[in-house]
């Protein structure tokens, strides 16, 4: 097991590079181990300290270090960088490497174990995405064609896993300082207030969010030719796709297939908000159990009688 501590951290710039370097002022204290047995079974009465009493001091010392390497990494090179492409098609800018650097050096001083990042190469992601039990999840900006194009939607996200199901998410949305965060059992929460589950709406009235849709094949057809919905949007950034859902601001989301920093957060404080999520061909989104599940379609509604309807409407259309 990973060893974990709570402390306050203070992010300094060095002269020698421009990666960020990270001190962390412990106090003294080794916060007792998370057993295996915590994370089944029923949620306790008071989850956020019964059943995960560890994953809430995780919290403020992981918001702080995002909010830090966005205001220091990120900000400073929006509308002043370059983009690129790699070598699966999409975008990649200076950005993108940086924050991921500055992430992947201080997430094991809050809590130890391997750092899985977009940026790094995919043998390395893969690797631990298999053998790993615990990882932290990153994606240091989604929507980076945004990001590159000037537009205002894109986000961080950081998430802990454990056999590749997350148990702590946080989503930062660097353009208005929301922090969308949660913690399995724990709940879910905006700037600290905790979201709570709005009432439903019909499929007709919903608002839709969608992605890769060139990728949805006839499904992607059936969504112009016959909409259900009231409104469709693409824009771009799966993590604040997932926290605009479990907020309320957009009701369902559909999605041909993403990457893990690209659910790992958001997916997280989806549920803890009341959501509920599937993929096109599995009820059970998550599926620890099978490492082999690299990329996961989504099929998500921000209120289970919703998601019933929007998944039958999808599926009828596969």
């Amino acid at each position: 097991m990973p060893e974990y501590y709570s402390g306050a951290l203070f992010v300094t710039q060095t002269a020698s590079t421009s990666f960020l370097r990270v001190k962390t002022t412990f106090k003294m204290q080794l916060l007792e181990p998370l057993q295996q047995s915590d994370f089944g079974g029923q949620p306790a009465a008071s989850p956020a300290t019964d059943a995960f009493p560890q994953t809430a001091q995780l919290v403020q010392p992981v918001i702080t270090l995002v909010q830090d390497v966005a205001a220091r990494e990120l900000m400073p090179r929006f509308k002043h960088v370059a983009a690129e492409r790699k070598h699966d098609g999409s975008i990649v800018t200076e950005a993108d490497r940086m924050v991921e650097a500055a992430l992947a050096e201080a997430l094991p001083h809050i809590f130890d174990c391997p750092v899985l990042g977009e940026e790094m190469p995919e043998i390395e992601q893969k690797t631990i995405w298999r053998d790993a039990d615990w990882c932290w999840c990153v994606d240091p900006l989604d929507g980076t064609a945004n990001f590159a194009s000037g537009k205002r939607y894109f986000g961080v996200s950081v998430a802990l896993m454990h056999h590749r199901k997350s148990v702590l998410g946080v989503v930062l949305d660097p353009n208005n300082g929301e922090v969308f965060h949660a913690m399995q059992h724990g709940g879910a929460f905006l700037d600290g207030k905790r979201l709570k589950l709005l009432p439903a709406k019909r499929l007709a009235e919903a608002h839709v969010e969608v992605g890769r849709y060139k990728r949805l094949g006839r499904l992607g057809t059936a969504l112009l030719a016959h909409k259900p919905f009231r409104k469709l949007t693409m824009s771009g950034a799966s993590v604040l796709q997932w926290s605009h859902m479990a907020c309320g601001r957009v009701d369902a989301f559909l999605h041909a297939g993403e990457q893990p920093w690209d659910y790992a957060a958001g997916a997280l404080i989806l549920e803890e908000a009341g959501g509920r999520i599937a993929s096109l061909q599995h009820d059970d989104y998550w599926r620890p159990d099978h490492p082999q599940e690299w990329s996961k379609s989504v099929i998500a509604a921000r209120h289970p009688a919703l998601f019933d309807e929007w998944k039958r409407w999808v599926r009828s259309h596969l």
